[in-house]
């Protein structure tokens, strides 16, 4: 009996962003360097197959500093951590490579120069994610409030270090948000606030805004959009958002070809794929053939933008 055709939308850019790249390729250069074990505070980025693949060549993933022996070298997350941690480090004498992606690094220095200038901070993101965590720990306690959706935006009144100043209030945005959201709460925050300042470009990072680019073009034709990416993977959960409000409602998050329910695709036509700034191109490509195993496949590539960036290492690992 033959397969039923299936046409499969395949989204670009997406999959490994600059800084994900960056973050793995510190990970693996210390490891070919120094040897193993190198230590790894937290996820070097939020997908259980990168992890695992780094875990298999040597690197030990630690939720704390103190997990870490005395003069061992370890490597911080592409998320970006607080200052007070690579002070604990240092007074631990432990060897540190700090892999935080630059582009959450400009976000740190946008904050640190409000700061400078006598300004109260909005952070637009979500509470408990490490990129906010660690944004919020450039700066003493107080000095960043945190919003994460368009009401408490409506209703936030943040302390003003000068008074009555409305000049002295400025918001960054974690990195990896839906555009459209923060588009809608930074207006928000304008009309309530028309002194306010913002950042000098868009703190929403150029592989957030491709991919869901790329989603908004192929979800209108989709009967069904799969992301690959992991449940804590911020900007592949707002993937499967942004496919749903670009008009596939039937859109999904798995991790890989073995968490796809393929009952629930019989029957479907044309579906899309992508993958989250953290998910390797190889989950992407098992998916495909899995796809294959079930179907006459035919894809078709839908791209919006070309991605050439390419941040440097660490002075440290290449010299």
């Amino acid at each position: 009996m033959p397969r039923p055709a299936l046409t499969v939308l395949l989204a670009s850019p997406r999959g490994f962003c600059a800084g994900v790249d960056r973050a793995i390729q510190i990970v693996e250069t210390a490891l070919q360097r120094y040897g193993a074990p190198i230590y790894v505070r937290h996820a070097i980025v939020h997908n259980h197959h990168v992890v695992a693949a780094l875990e298999a060549k040597g690197a030990i993933f630690v939720d704390e500093l103190d997990e870490v022996p005395a003069d061992g070298r370890v490597v911080f997350s592409a998320h970006g951590v607080p200052k007070s941690v690579p002070a604990a480090a240092r007074d631990r004498h432990l060897h540190y490579v700090d892999a935080t992606c630059p582009l959450v690094s400009k976000v740190h220095r946008e904050a640190e120069r409000h700061h400078r200038d006598g300004r109260q901070i909005v952070l637009i993101g979500h509470a408990g994610h490490p990129e906010v965590i660690g944004t919020m720990g450039q700066l003493p306690g107080g000095a960043i409030s945190l919003i994460e959706n368009a009401g408490q935006a409506e209703t936030i009144a943040p302390p003003s270090p000068n008074g009555a100043d409305p000049g002295g209030l400025a918001y960054v945005t974690q990195t990896t948000l839906s555009v459209d959201d923060t588009a809608a709460i930074v207006a928000i925050l304008q009309r309530r606030f028309p002194a306010i300042h913002g950042p000098k470009q868009a703190d929403i990072c150029y592989a957030t805004t491709n991919r869901q680019a790329a989603v908004k073009a192929i979800a209108p034709r989709c009967q069904a959009v799969i992301v690959v990416g992991s449940p804590n993977s911020s900007n592949s959960n707002r993937l499967v958002e942004v496919a749903r409000l670009a008009g596939c409602p039937d859109a999904v998050l798995v991790e890989g070809a073995d968490a796809v329910d393929w009952q629930r695709f019989a029957g479907l036509r044309t579906i899309g794929i992508t993958a989250g700034a953290s998910a390797p191109e190889i989950l992407v490509e098992g998916l495909i053939d899995a796809c294959r195993n079930h179907f006459d496949v035919t894809v078709e590539p839908v791209s919006v933008a070309t991605e050439d960036i390419a941040f440097k290492l660490p002075r440290e690992l290449v010299t």
